[in-house]
């Protein structure tokens, strides 16, 4: 398939139209396979996707890792890599907060790359905002990186508009990575703007809201402990089956046109502009191909109108992180 590249942002790198995202082939939405994970980064690879992401704190460095294996097969040109990083972990999977000091950053870096086994990364991003940290000090040490050829280009995760405006204001930002789905429009009254005004691309995770916009989530669905979905308020009783109620009436369209619920939710991001590039976290060759497809769905002014009513940006039930995490986020301030 030839799929079609973009240019992230006004400073960014040429990626394809739709990217990869590895983080649930790290054990956070339940088991996973490392032979399927490999087999399903090699089939991005191989169909023209070009734009994988991670993070250092993926499984603990595990995620990493599994990518390094996977690109020992393919050019390393073949790709650009996307990594998050400043999250702190402990044994027990537990979580510590963030660190955007600049030595941090030039540490978790120096592992990165390591775990990787590259010798540099495309597009270096602070995973959230560190409160006790100026976001001008971080992005300042990751422009150090970028001038000593480790890193290419410097990304932003979840942060709002006046942080994005400082950032900016220190090196130029090729992307701003946010949750953005059809469920999920927060961006839409003040970050959207501001990153198009600057000229800074998004990469938007969560189009698929955790797999809620897909076939892979009933009423009876239940989910370990470690999953992320245990925790999620949107899956949780109440919440959850009022949820499902859009996703059967968004199923409804999409067997009208022909394809599935998760295709027709990637369709509506990629309409909103060649700007945002939705990265999907397939984590099956099965998947991945089903993702792809939805390059080939293009949605009229009216199918856009039929889909926005029928699911409208204000109807999902239960905020997208637990309490505790939503607090982290410096874009929900």
């Amino acid at each position: 398939m030839n799929i079609q590249q973009v240019t992230l942002g006004k400073t960014g790198p040429t990626v394809s139209r739709i990217g990869l995202g590895a983080m649930g082939m790290s054990g956070v939405y339940g088991p996973s396979d490392d032979a399927e994970s490999i087999a399903t980064i090699h089939a991005a690879i191989d169909s023209g996707v070009n734009l994988i992401d991670t993070g250092d704190f993926y499984g603990m460095g595990h995620n990493e890792m599994l990518i390094g294996r996977a690109l020992r097969d393919r050019s390393r040109d073949d790709v650009q890599l996307s990594v998050k990083f400043g999250a702190l972990r402990s044994p027990d999977n537990g979580w510590g907060g963030f660190d955007g000091r600049p030595e941090a950053v030039k540490n978790f870096l120096a592992y990165t790359l390591t775990r990787l086994g590259v010798d540099h990364i495309d597009i270096y991003r602070p995973a959230r905002l560190d409160p006790a940290v100026p976001i001008e000090d971080t992005v300042g040490a990751i422009a150090e990186m970028v001038q000593a050829g480790y890193v290419r280009h410097i990304g932003l995760s979840e942060v709002g508009s006046e942080t994005i405006r400082r950032a900016a204001a220190v090196h130029p930002i090729a992307d701003l990575q946010i949750e953005y789905a059809l469920i999920s429009r927060g961006i839409e009254a003040d970050i959207l703007p501001t990153a198009r005004e600057l000229g800074i691309g998004i990469t938007a995770y969560g189009v698929l809201s955790r797999g809620l916009l897909s076939d892979s989530v009933s009423v009876a669905s239940t989910f370990a402990a470690n999953d992320f979905r245990a925790h999620s308020p949107r899956f949780q009783g109440d919440n959850l089956a009022r949820n499902l109620t859009l996703v059967d009436t968004l199923g409804t369209i999409a067997k009208e046109r022909g394809v599935t619920v998760a295709q027709l939710a990637i369709a509506w991001v990629l309409a909103q502009g060649d700007d945002i590039v939705p990265v999907i976290g397939a984590r099956k060759v099965v998947r991945l191909h089903e993702t792809v497809a939805a390059l080939d769905i293009h949605l009229t002014a009216d199918e856009l109108a039929t889909i926005e009513s029928a699911v409208p940006a204000d109807a999902v039930a239960g905020d997208r992180y637990a309490e505790a995490q939503m607090a982290m986020l410096d874009s929900e301030r």
